[in-house]
């Protein structure tokens, strides 16, 4: 079992930089993908970000490229993602979550989830 723990959110006012941190715990093993969702108030959750295991690659959604960075430390087994120049509309709460499969952007493709984290951009 794969354990995720959110942490990092809060309050910020749009232009700020803020970045979450989720920890990893359990056997990763069958890991090969961490990816970031997040949902905004009576939205669907969507992607943001996601980093392979295997060789470190990366992908974002169009509406936070530039901006978000997804990273890992393996050592901490830790996966970050900064974001910088936020606005009103990143105002939601964040989710880590852990797949099986080399790439993947939908939330059916990613097995294991945290409880999210609270992120607000005041205007």
């Amino acid at each position: 079992q794969v354990q995720l723990v959110e942490s990092g959110g809060g309050l910020v006012q749009a232009g700020a930089s803020q970045e979450l941190l989720c920890d990893v715990f359990g056997r990763t093993e069958s890991i090969h993908l961490m990816g970031w969702f997040r949902q905004a108030p009576g939205k669907e959750r969507e992607f943001v970000a996601a980093i392979s295991q295997s060789d470190g690659d990366t992908s974002y959604a169009d509406s936070v490229k530039g901006r978000f960075t997804i990273s890992e430390d393996n050592a901490k087994r830790t996966v970050y993602l900064q974001m910088n120049s936020l606005k009103p509309e990143d105002t939601a709460v964040y989710y880590c979550a852990a797949s099986d499969r080399a790439y993947g952007t939908l939330e059916s493709e990613y097995s294991y989830w945290g409880q999210g984290t609270q992120v607000t951009v005041s205007s």
